[in-house]
């Protein structure tokens, strides 16, 4: 089947309305003066809207079947936001329609004009630069001059003048939170003299920060600098994310932004706010005189605004692109993120950790939302089908609040600066974020909107931190058949407030999206990501995958493809396919139920997800795929020992903390006071937290694995498809000599020894390890499933008097452990039942 292209899925859509239906025209060369006929068209979008206003008003029998606006090829630039209020609602017999003939874009930006080749000096200006600029007059926008931190030639982002170039970024030297400082190093011949509007990004955790410069000290090749407020308050102040200082894996990364002497090659550009002058080194393929040049002017390109009461209902969006937003917010306030692009409005480390939802908060804060291209706010049946959002410095499509069975299909989200769509609140400015949000008007919680079959790729190019989709307190969304990629952050983020506590949400699914190339920046990241409580929602047949290797992580291997954080519960997690079970269970709260996920998910599954048929035309947008190389995960076998004083856990508490914890009932294991968990490495860090839940008085984990005999390795015959393992564990004698002595006859066996080996291939061993920690051995013998040791571990010996020399040997370095009885050794820990 060929895909389906915009054009056709358009007629299509037109065919299905009634021939009665109003019609509404709009086209570059009308008039608002017209009556709005597809002779006598109006000019702008906003005329129309008006028009069909009056319309509902006056109840016109034309208006029965619907009102269809169409707009005629072309671009059309905006001067304010096109607002549609309650009066502008259609009802399911007779909804609104506003459609795209051919390629319509609703632009926000400004068209820079004029440029000519620089001459003369410009004061700061680097040597480089010099007779490679093009200058041009900033236009007059509000009196002020037209402020802008995005500039678009020929469709192509250009780059903010920046000291390092390309993806290179420096090392902070240190962050001084009483003064309010941070210092940095100084590149060879680097100028800080130019700092009237001068910014740094900073790269901490799983969030950046813009801070605009206040001052520079310079001393020798180091330069210390203050920052604006408020930013520079809550950046000092606040704990999480906080600027890292590792001598390990190096400090937190840093590049400063807009000064003309960071203006050094092509494809770089500095707006001179005084002089209302813009600068401008070509790439070698660009004609300045020709260059179709565009800055944004407007943060709201449209507005869909209705009240509790009186909803704005029924009207439809086809086939319109909407680009050019701006956001102004880090240039006259800076930007510090909370998570997923939220900006704290203030915010601090506890004296007295503590708060009546959780004991252990450390923390308070109080976070904003950034602007967003298209808003919608209370506001049901809404839809946008077959459109693009394109060009954007913050957020592209955002369903704030009060929005219910809205739907946003099949339309492409690309060049985005922050989230390419946003649904539900994640708090009120006035509320601070850990305090679980559930009104008592049920109205403003967003309900079954339906985010499906759309292409989200090259968004968070400028705050890092922000996420493919995001959703705060939302009920009842479906999130379905997206791809998502290369993000510099996580793919789909559903939930807010960090608490177990019952709040808004519930009922929430994810589903059949296929995710990859993402975490380009950031970590502390995963493909598909929660939390708090959301009673009866699911994760499902979701395909997740090349997480790219972020170059400045200062903790590399926290990256995941499941990350269910603080007070996630009552989630389903279920086939989902990853190429391995790197997940994360941070502070969980009950009844997650996690089923067969990973790579052995069938490949109908795999092969499901993502963009469905008619919209696979969509891929031939996809972004370019970054250089940096994909993690691989390495899964290794550890083991982990809990040691109780009293009873052990009954086996149900253990088959709860199974399902709620992706472990395999069958990984556990216990002999008297102990239990013993058989897993992978890519479950400890999770298990590090979780398994402090069951009260053992000791918890050791065994990943010291020094001994491993390998069926495929050691015998040449591939293993089994399915094997039961065989736990057993004993001391070393006290004596440290021979320890070494026994450690020294592992390490040699193979070679030296090679009898043994054929005594396990013998018995169908498929693998047998051994771990050490301190002087205790764990001991796992894996062999066919069904079969038992007692009748494959003669084999061992059978023509084999080595094994029992070997076995000898071996008697006098090893004892009981704690519990065991008079010459009793190794003891074996049984399976629960």
């Amino acid at each position: 089947m060929k895909p389906i292209s915009l054009t056709i899925l358009l007629i299509y859509s037109l065919l299905c309305f009634s021939a009665s239906a109003a019609d509404i025209y709009v086209a570059k060369n009308g008039s608002d003066s017209n009556l709005g006929s597809i002779e006598k068209p109006l000019a702008t979008l906003h005329s129309a809207i008006r028009k069909a206003r009056e319309l509902r008003r006056l109840n016109d029998p034309s208006i029965k079947n619907g009102i269809r606006i169409f707009l005629a090829k072309g671009v059309y630039q905006l001067h304010e936001p096109v607002v549609l209020r309650p009066e502008d609602s259609g009802t399911k017999e007779s909804p609104t329609e506003i459609i795209a003939t051919e390629k319509v874009v609703l632009s926000g930006g400004v068209n820079i004009k004029g440029w000519k080749k620089l001459s003369g000096a410009v004061a700061g200006l680097p040597k480089a630069a010099i007779g490679k600029l093009w200058v041009a007059d900033v236009p007059n926008f509000d009196g002020n001059g037209l402020l802008f931190r995005q500039l678009w030639v020929n469709g192509n982002k250009a780059v903010r003048a920046r000291n390092y170039n390309g993806d290179a970024m420096g090392r902070i030297l240190a962050w001084d939170k009483k003064n309010q400082t941070c210092r940095i190093p100084l590149q060879k011949n680097e100028s800080l003299s130019h700092i009237n509007g001068m910014e740094m990004l900073i790269h901490q955790w799983w969030a950046i920060a813009n801070l605009r410069v206040k001052s520079v000290k310079v001393a020798g090749n180091t330069a210390e600098l203050s920052f604006m407020q408020p930013e520079s308050r809550i950046q000092s102040e606040h704990p999480w994310p906080a600027p890292w200082i590792s001598e390990k894996t190096g400090n937190s990364a840093f590049y400063l932004t807009n000064a003309i002497q960071f203006l050094d090659e092509p494809g770089e550009w500095f707006e001179d706010m005084q002089k209302h002058k813009l600068y401008y080194w070509p790439k070698a393929s660009e004609n300045m005189q020709h260059a179709d040049v565009v800055v944004p002017a407007l943060e709201n390109l449209m507005k869909i605004e209705g009240t509790t009461d009186h909803p704005v209902t029924f009207v439809n969006f086809k086939g319109i692109s909407f680009e050019h937003a701006t956001w102004l917010r880090p240039s006259r306030q800076g930007h510090v993120p909370h998570q997923a692009g939220m900006y704290m409005l203030d915010a601090y480390k506890l004296n007295k950790a503590g708060t009546p939802d959780k004991p252990s908060l450390e923390n308070q804060a109080w976070v904003g939302r950034p602007a967003s291209a298209v808003e919608v706010s209370y506001a049901d049946h809404i839809s946008f089908e077959s459109c693009r959002f394109e060009h954007m410095a913050s957020t592209g499509l955002d369903l704030r609040k009060g929005t219910a069975d809205n739907q946003v299909k099949g339309n492409l989200f690309k060049d985005i600066g922050g989230t390419a769509i946003l649904a539900g609140t994640f708090s009120d400015e006035a509320t601070e974020v850990h305090l679980p949000y559930n009104p008592s008007d049920k109205r403003e919680i967003s309900t079954n909107d339906v985010i499906e079959n759309n292409l989200i790729t090259d968004v968070t190019n400028e705050d890092w931190g922000a996420v493919g989709i995001g959703a705060g307190y939302v009920r009842g969304i479906k999130i379905s058949h997206n791809e998502i990629s290369d993000v510099s952050y996580s793919g789909i983020s559903v939930g807010w407030g960090w608490t177990k506590t019952e709040n808004a949400m519930k009922n929430n699914t994810i589903s059949a999206n296929k995710i990859h190339h993402y975490g380009k920046h950031m970590y502390d990241v995963a493909g598909i990501y929660t939390l708090s409580a959301q009673p009866e929602s699911i994760i499902t047949e979701n395909v997740i995958d090349s997480i790219y290797k972020a170059p400045f992580a200062h903790l590399p291997e926290h990256w995941f493809y499941l990350y269910t954080d603080e007070g996630s519960s009552y989630f389903t997690i279920k086939n989902n396919w990853t190429p391995a079970e790197k997940y994360l269970q941070n502070a969980n709260g009950p009844d997650n139920l996690w089923e067969g996920n990973g790579p052995k998910v069938s490949q109908n599954i795999k092969q499901s997800a993502g963009l469905q048929q008619p919209y696979q035309y969509l891929l031939k947008e996809k972004a370019a795929y970054s250089n940096r190389g994909i993690n691989q995960a390495e899964d290794k076998p550890v083991v982990f020992e809990l040691i109780f004083k009293d009873d052990l856990p009954g086996n149900k508490t253990l088959e709860k903390f199974a399902m709620e914890n992706n472990l395999l009932q069958s990984s556990i294991y216990k002999w008297s006071k102990r239990l013993v968990i058989y897993t992978s490495s890519l479950k400890v860090e999770s298990l590090t937290q979780t398994l402090k839940h069951l009260d053992a008085s000791e918890i050791k984990l065994y990943d010291n694995m020094f001994y491993d005999f390998n069926r495929e390795k050691n015998c040449g015959d591939k293993p089994v498809m399915e094997w039961d393992n065989i736990i057993l564990s004993a001391n070393l004698v006290k004596d440290e000599k021979m320890q070494k002595e026994y450690l020294d006859y592992h390490k040699t066996q193979f070679e030296k020894w090679p009898e043994i080996s054929k005594g396990f291939c013998n018995a169908e061993f498929q693998r047998l390890a051994i771990f050490k920690k301190d002087r205790q051995l764990m001991l796992i013998i894996s062999i066919p499933k069904g079969k038992k040791l007692d009748d494959l571990n003669p084999k061992t010996t059978l023509n084999n008097p080595k094994v029992d020399e070997w076995n000898a040997i071996m008697k006098k370095y090893q004892e009981g452990i704690a519990g065991t009885k008079p010459e009793e050794v190794w003891v074996f820990f049984k399976p629960i039942e």
